[in-house]
């Protein structure tokens, strides 16, 4: 029998409609995919280059279980440059991608029957990565209106109920909204009081189209707040290098010594390979992230011009990441081909079938009635796969 844990959780519907389309594209469909939570772009040539030279070099042996001491400094250094915070290496873990520092991170903050506030809509994995640590998800709306902000009237009145912790991420996947110093200053406040643990998921923190990237811990220290900020970020995002999996968390010394004690037992280290790429990634030339950002823009910007445009569809402007997450609710309920279109899985599912255009329904999200597109596609697909989109739309019965 399978352990209980795995039916507690939910699968990754994103990772489901990216494998969908991928099985699709093998079978020759000319199928347009609007799931990817990734560059489209290749791993810039010099960050490829140090890769190659790390292999030619023999550097393929197990490193220190936190990560090289090289690759610490050099995130040392990163965090110095772009986000005016001050860190050594024992500060640091290196672990294979982001999403494993988030899991550590729970695994080793959070213990069973411990509650902790996720704001809805909320990336697919942070409710799953509180419950596989045994405590409860309790989820907390942000308003649309603003930025997708935390409800502050609804999070006072949890306040005090056994919450152990609270994950940000801004920018937010899948909403692409920015927070506001202000709020993130309010939210701290509230942490510190309560004595709650902030883990801030930044890994978006250098595709911010309006304005400066602003980290948790920044503004934590800037005000003096001392709340305890767990900060995790990430290479794949920035540097077009998801398939390296390369991330890493920040905090303090105890706290990042217990989560480098639990990876060393779950995966050992880092691949070496991938934290000598890093190096050259974040102390290397800087204009690749500045081109990539420049044409998630322009993209994000027909985008949102395109989806405006579809009778019943709005979508508000978002000012990071790159994701679009329209409001489709003026679909629910209705009927095509003989099927009633419940929510937005039904929705996702009809442009899937009729139109061959992967989406991430926004239920998955723990946000009815909205589908997340990504703009990490070309220009020519923006166009292509938007209209798609309109033709099935215009099918569906008034």
């Amino acid at each position: 029998m399978i352990a209980n844990r795995v039916n507690n959780i939910k699968p990754s519907f994103t990772l489901e409609m990216a494998t969908k389309a991928a099985e699709m594209r093998s079978e020759g469909i000319d199928v347009i995919n609007f799931s990817v939570g990734e560059p489209d772009f290749n791993t810039p040539k010099h960050i490829c280059d140090a890769a190659k030279n790390a292999i030619d070099n023999g550097y393929t042996k197990y490193t220190a279980g936190p990560g090289m001491i090289e690759a610490r400094q050099a995130i040392c250094k990163k965090l110095e440059r772009d986000n005016g915070l001050y860190y050594n290496p024992d500060n640091v873990l290196i672990s294979n991608g982001e999403k494993q520092s988030l899991f550590t991170a729970c695994q080793a903050l959070f213990n069973p029957g411990d509650r902790v506030i996720v704001f809805t809509p909320y990336w697919v994995s942070f409710p799953e990565f509180v419950r596989m640590a045994d405590a409860e998800p309790v989820l907390i709306n942000t308003l649309a209106n603003n930025n997708y902000e935390p409800d502050f009237d609804a999070l006072n009145k949890k306040t005090k109920k056994n919450i152990k912790g609270v994950i940000i991420n801004s920018p937010s996947n899948p909403t692409g909204g920015v927070w506001s110093e202000n709020a993130i200053i309010k939210l701290l406040k509230i942490a510190k009081e309560q004595n709650w643990f902030v883990i801030s998921d930044e890994c978006y923190e250098q595709l911010i189209y309006e304005g400066k990237s602003i980290s948790a811990e920044k503004l934590n220290k800037d005000y003096n707040i001392g709340a305890t900020v767990i900060t995790c970020m990430s290479l794949s995002k920035t540097y077009a290098m998801t398939g390296w999996r390369i991330g890493y968390s920040v905090g303090p010394k105890n706290i990042i010594k217990a989560m480098s004690k639990l990876q060393g037992q779950a995966t050992s280290c880092a691949n070496s390979i991938g934290q000598k790429a890093a190096v050259e990634a974040l102390l290397g030339d800087q204009s690749c992230v500045q081109l990539m950002k420049e044409s998630f823009r322009k993209r994000r910007d027909l985008m949102l011009k395109k989806l405006n445009k579809i009778k019943g569809v709005s979508c508000k402007i978002p000012d990071g990441a790159f994701y679009a997450f329209p409001d489709f609710s003026y679909y629910l309920n209705r009927k095509v081909n003989d099927k009633l279109l419940k929510d937005s899985f039904s929705i996702s599912e009809y442009i899937l079938d009729s139109v061959n255009v992967v989406t991430v329904p926004g239920d998955g999200f723990g946000a009815p009635g909205h589908i997340r597109f990504s703009y990490a596609t070309s220009s020519e697909l923006i166009n292509k796969g938007i209209n798609r989109v309109q033709k099935a739309l215009s099918m569906i019965e008034e």
